[in-house]
């Protein structure tokens, strides 16, 4: 009889372990005997140079992002898919190439009656779908109609700004600064109130400082169970404002662009080293990966404020300034610290990753690659054979050492102060222009600067670049809404028309 009763009980035990009863394991969850899975942090500054910091040789010393460098890996061909703010997001967030979707362009007001195709899945709900918590802190950009918020689209909590941009200093004190561009007017507190969930909030603190102070209490509170955070800074985007206590840590810069522009991401280097010291202690340093990126470079209309340098051009353009990016990896015990890697990746990786990380599968649709992987198996293997970006009629592709650039002709330039003029209106198609368009072929290995045309030379190459173009383009759609920013420009000795 005991031997009968025992078989009985091991047999029941049996199936209720099958059935997951008495345990909250369940589809995507973690059971207790399980490793914990890693909690995944993505920073997004905003605008932010590639040469701007003195992670990659900049001259503002940015010692808190220098150190999440050294404790992971320095990528120095990291690319975004698009050169600017929201599409560049939505491709982020989707793990998609944005002209698959058709947001190929920035909103510019109609972010209020559309967004991220509500048929794209994002990075939080894929993550909330394996257990995970799931948060977002600062600039979403993608959509505030109904079923765009990001409490729709898979986060559990949210605060910040929906729209592009807005005011950091609302109750300017004695010895802040702040640097004055045309279009500062359209990005106010006002228009672009700060939110808590769905309730706009007053919020009186410097806003970069706020961001970090609300992802440190999301640190803080979701620190028993798997988290993603997303921390999208507003900064250093304009408005140009920044605080006595970063301004005067650079009292011998001249230009108050320059200026207020290193103290902004001073305040941003600072929001980094608080993030990293809250996860130490909350003693979740090595359960959590953190990745730091820009979602374009840094804009050429804030009068010298900031640089890309050593690379051509900036925000909006599909010369590497526009679309090569700072981007470093920390995973603690997972990859290798202190390495710099040049292989070309894309932020379209993160979905990809973080499905892997979380134990998960990323959507079928996804385009990234596993950074992971790529770190800690064949080192000397590309992560991608090509990267190709359209913005118009204008596009570009990378295949290794080589960067095709098509891009309308100008015969006029447009002053910097009307970038952020009357926009064009709502229905007019970005087309080839009557001049026609400049082809131009660089070898970034030795020209990164892209300072010399050798599509003459190489025409062979400009035909294999070309073919590749083609064949991804025939994967995309047309825009969902037509570009409203139409202007002309003087790129080293190229008059060019652009679309953003």
């Amino acid at each position: 009889m005991l031997k009968t009763s025992a078989r009985i009980l091991t047999a029941a035990l049996l199936l209720v372990a099958a059935m997951g009863i008495g345990s909250c394991a369940g589809v995507g969850q973690q059971r207790a005997s399980e490793p914990r899975r890693p909690n995944i942090i993505v920073i997004l500054a905003d605008d932010l140079g590639y040469g701007d910091m003195s992670t990659y040789g900049g001259s503002i010393p940015t010692p808190n992002i220098d150190r999440l460098a050294a404790s992971g890996v320095r990528f120095t061909s990291g690319y975004v898919p698009a050169a600017v703010c929201a599409p560049s997001r939505a491709a982020l967030l989707s793990g998609r190439q944005q002209t698959r979707f058709g947001f190929e362009f920035n909103p510019v007001g109609r972010d209020e009656m559309t967004g991220l195709p509500l048929g794209e899945t994002t990075i939080a709900q894929m993550l909330k779908g394996a257990g995970y918590v799931t948060g977002i802190v600062g600039k979403w950009h993608i959509g505030q109609a109904a079923g765009f918020h990001p409490l729709d689209r898979g986060f559990d909590s949210f605060f910040g700004v929906l729209g592009g941009a807005t005011d950091f200093i609302t109750r300017p004190a004695e010895g802040d600064i702040a640097a004055v561009i045309p279009g500062d007017n359209l990005t106010t507190r006002t228009r672009f109130p700060v939110s808590r969930g769905r309730e706009v909030v007053e919020e009186p603190r410097y806003l970069t400082e706020a961001f970090t102070e609300e992802a440190r209490g999301f640190i803080r509170t979701q620190r028993d169970k798997p988290f993603f955070l997303y921390l999208a800074y507003t900064a250093p985007h304009t408005p140009l404002q920044a605080t006595k206590t970063y301004a005067d840590r650079f009292p011998d810069i001249a230009s108050p662009y320059q200026r207020t522009y290193a103290a902004m991401v001073s305040a941003l280097d600072d929001g980094v080293g608080a993030i990293m010291g809250e996860l130490r202690a909350q003693g979740l340093e090595r359960d959590t990966v953190v990745i730091f990126l820009s979602d374009n470079g840094c804009a050429g209309y804030i009068r010298g404020g900031c640089t890309n340098r050593p690379l051509e051009a900036g925000k909006g353009t599909p010369w590497e300034g526009g679309i090569r990016v700072p981007f470093i990896l920390a995973a603690p015990g997972r990859i290798p610290a202190g390495v710099v890697d040049d292989r070309v990746i894309s932020s379209l990786d993160i979905m990809t990753t973080a499905a892997q990380l979380a134990g998960t599968r990323a959507p079928q649709k996804a385009e990234g690659a596993d950074l992971v992987a790529a770190l800690t198996t064949a080192r000397d293997k590309p992560v991608h054979d090509a990267l190709s970006w359209r913005m118009g009629p204008n596009h570009a592709v990378r295949e290794g050492r080589w960067k095709l650039i098509v891009v309308n002709k100008s015969d006029t330039i447009q002053n910097l102060d009307k970038v952020y003029g009357e926009p064009v209106p709502d229905g007019i198609a970005a087309t080839v222009g009557p001049l026609g368009q400049w082809v131009l072929l660089y070898d970034l290995d030795a020209d990164p600067g892209e300072t010399r045309n050798l599509a003459a030379q190489y025409p062979e190459v400009v035909q294999r670049l070309s073919s590749r173009f083609e064949t991804w383009n025939a994967l995309n759609v047309e825009p969902i809404f037509t570009s409203r920013r139409q202007f002309h420009s003087l790129i080293g000795e190229w008059r060019v028309q652009l679309f953003n």
